[in-house]
Order: structure tokens, then sequence, then C-alpha cells
């Protein structure tokens, strides 16, 4: 059976429409149990979503007749309903659901490195969608409690084609695309770093300007804060005609060191840079691109950009990741294991397993750290490479321990919005935003004083 959410609802079974359920209500409880098949919904919580938290006393038995409608008219196309405890779910059974397509096609568009392909797997995932979530079954606003998730990652998807196109040199594609997106999403800062570099690339410097004066007017009037980094980025090439600009190979937001992507540097300290080589920490499941740390060439890469190793040490490491792709991609593991620990351990100060694990990668760490003098004559403890892959690992611990013993740990904060999550150093109290400033914060809550 092939199931449409996005959009009208619709199912069809050998490309034949099929008919289910007599009400919208009924309908509705379908797409709801759709959404997430296999995963139990509590009938609380279906009562909660039909009547927006005012039910009728009926509501418990309206349920329930509907799922009994449901069960009779889905059981010749072998659509099962479950009871299980005080909920229902749908098995999945091998049914087509656009959502789970569509999220699978963008996730795996995002771990894509060629842009050809990752345009053909967003036009692919992009396409499945014909309108609003349930459009003609939920109202408005449980359409906008459901499908705020996935609107989100639709929106995530318009912004990786829209790069991904920029790669290829096509700018005029790009304009036409997102033109209209910009003016519904005009505080989407990524959209508009994508049209600023298109309009720039298409001779069109003066609208670009203007585009990014017209985007700092609306975020400081709606959300009270300035322009993101990214934003302020592409302002600057522009106002300099940087050459940078007219490269399609290279998105103008990235920090490009040996080449490989690094994230930006919004921490203060190389431990929590650590931790923000992931992205939306409180987003499940992973945000499309939250991983930087793709492989080990990058976080050998990312370790000596931040200071936890010399050149030396990055030229030898990449040397030794060629030669020996199995161990490398263990060190790799490893090193994304501790790094969630570490996040863990500075978001929890209760999380005494996390800091345990830190402390024993920390002591392990310590047994292959050299003090070395510097050029000023001071002392500098370095990884020795006797550790070989695993060296950026014991770096990243070294570093964490470090963080862990000074007063500044008291002062660590993490951008509250899911989709961003970093974590920065807030000595004075009154930051509550991450200095990236491109989560995306709503409108009433304190502006970012970074």
């Amino acid at each position: 059976m092939d199931f449409r959410l996005l959009g009208p609802f619709e199912a069809r079974q050998d490309d034949r429409p099929v008919e289910f359920g007599s009400r919208r209500q009924e309908r509705c409880i379908l797409g709801v149990l759709l959404l997430d098949p296999g995963r139990l919904v509590s009938t609380d919580r279906l009562i909660e979503l039909l009547w927006h938290g005012q039910p009728p006393a009926s509501a418990r038995g309206a349920v329930h007749t509907y799922i009994g409608r449901l069960r009779a008219s889905l059981a010749p196309h072998r659509v099962r309903i479950t009871t299980r405890g005080e909920g229902y779910l749908v098995e999945p059974d091998g049914h087509r659901i656009d959502v789970e397509e569509f999220s699978r096609l963008v996730h795996q568009a995002s771990g894509t490195a060629d842009p050809a392909e990752r345009v053909r797997l967003l036009d692919e995932a992009l396409g499945l969608w014909r309108g609003p979530l349930l459009a003609d079954t939920a109202d408005d606003e449980l359409r906008g409690r459901l499908g705020r998730p996935i609107e989100e990652l639709r929106l995530t998807g318009v912004e990786l084609r829209a790069e991904a196109r920029l790669a290829l040199g096509h700018q005029v594609r790009v304009i036409s695309e997102l033109t209209p997106m910009v003016t519904r999403y005009p505080t989407r800062e990524r959209l508009v770093a994508s049209l600023m570099t298109a309009l720039y690339r298409a001779g069109r410097q003066a609208e670009a300007l203007q585009l990014y004066r017209t985007t700092r007017r609306t975020l400081v009037a709606e959300l009270g804060v300035e322009p993101g980094m990214r934003l302020r980025e592409v302002h600057r090439r522009i106002l300099r005609a940087d050459h940078r600009l007219d490269r399609p190979d290279l998105p103008v937001y990235e920090v490009r060191v040996r080449g490989e992507s690094l994230p930006w540097s919004v921490g203060g300290h190389p431990a929590l840079e650590f931790c923000n080589t992931f992205a939306g920490w409180g987003h499940e499941p992973p945000l499309p691109g939250a991983e930087w740390l793709r492989g080990y060439p990058t976080l050998a890469v990312w370790a000596g950009h931040v200071g936890l190793i010399d050149d030396v040490a990055v030229r030898r490491l990449l040397d030794l990741a060629r030669r020996s792709p199995g161990e490398a991609a263990a060190a790799l593991d490893e090193a994304r294991a501790l790094r969630t620990r570490l996040y863990a351990c500075l978001t929890d100060p209760e999380d005494r397993s996390a800091f345990d694990a830190i402390a024993r990668a920390a002591e392990a760490a310590a047994k292959v750290m050299v003090l070395r003098r510097e050029p000023d004559g001071r002392g500098r403890w370095w990884p020795d490479l006797s550790a070989g892959l695993r060296l950026p690992v014991h770096a990243a611990a070294w570093s964490a321990a470090a963080l862990l013993a000074d007063p500044r740990r008291l002062t660590v904060r993490a951008c509250p919005d899911e989709r961003c999550g970093w974590l920065f150093l807030d000595e004075s109290g009154l930051r509550r935003w991450c200095s990236l400033a491109t989560c995306g914060r709503s409108a009433g809550q304190a502006p970012c004083s970074a």
C-alpha cells in the first residue's frame, strides 16, 4: 500500500486510489499513526490531538469507534492497526509512506559529497511534496503541531539543494527557486546567503546587497538580532568582490582547511569546539549535515586547526590514515564516542558516568603527552607521535580534562535551539544563544548578546 501524507491524504494500491475512512477524524487518526509506523500512539495522545485538549466526554469511545471502522476498511488491503496497552500502532508490513521516503532521501543527500548526485536525490525528495502535511485532513493547529519537523526538513532540503546547485554553477536556477522561498521565510539566513551568492555570481551585486539590508532590518525588527556570522561573511565578501564567491565548488560559509570543511569556531575553548563538530545535539533524528567529522582526515585537520596538535602531526596522521583506513575509521569512531560523553558531561554536571569516561580517556592521554619548549621559552604539553592514529583522540581528551578542571567550566552554556545545541562560554552570565546566531530563535526570546 502506498500512503501519501505530504499534501492531501491519499492511499493507493497498484497505482489505484483507495478510499479509507468515511469521516475526516478517521483519516486524521490514520495519518497520525502512519507518521511513525510501528510506534505506539496512546489513546490520550490521539484524543489530545483531535480535540486540541478540549475533548467531549465521549472522546475515548469515539476513538475506539474510529479505529474499528478503519480496521474494517483496511483489512482487505493487509494494513493492520494493532492495539497495545492504552494505544494503537500501524504495523509497518512493507507499506510505502511518502514521509518516510522523503526523510530517507534528504538524509541520504546530506551525506553525499557529489553535488550532482545530491541534487538528484533532493529533486526526488522534494518532488514528493504535494502541499502541507495532511492538507485536507488536519486543521491548521494540528498540522502545525505534527508538521513542524517535516517542514523543517523540507527547508533543509531546499537549502542543501541550493548549495549543491551553486557548487555546479547553476546560479540562475538558484535565483528562480529561492526568490519566492526567501519572500516566505525572510529570516531563514541560510536561504538568504545562498540567494545573495547566486545574485552576485549572476552580476546582480546591487540586488544582493539590497537583500542583505532588507534581511537585516527584518531580523532586527522581528527577532531583535543582527545577521549571523554566515550571512555577514557573504555580505563582506560581496562588498570586497572576494574571488572566493565566484568559485562554484566552495560554499562561502565554510571554513576550509587542507581541503576539509570545518565548523565555525564559537565555543571559546578547544574542548567546546570538539563538541561543536556536531550540530543539533537535541534533535532526534539527527539533522542532515549535522556531522562535521565525516572522515578521519577531517578529525586530524580539525585538531590542528584548533591548536591541539601541530602541523607535523597533521601531515603524519593524513599519511597514516591513507595507509591504514581501518585503523583510521576505528579512531574516528572513538573520537565521536568521546565527544558524546564530553557533551553529556558539560551539559549535565550530575552525569557521573560521563565524567568518569572523560577521566579515563584523559588518564590514557596523559601517558602519551610530552612537554616541549615553545619559541618564547614556555613549556606546552603535546601528544607524542607515537600515539599513531589515536593521537587526535588523546589530544581532545587532554583538552576536555583541562576544561573540566578550569573554573570557566561553570560558565559553559548550550544554545537551547534543538537545531543548534552548540556549547559556548558565558562568563558574562548574559548570553543564551551561541554566537553562530543561525539557529532561528523565535520572536519573544531574549536577544543574543554575542
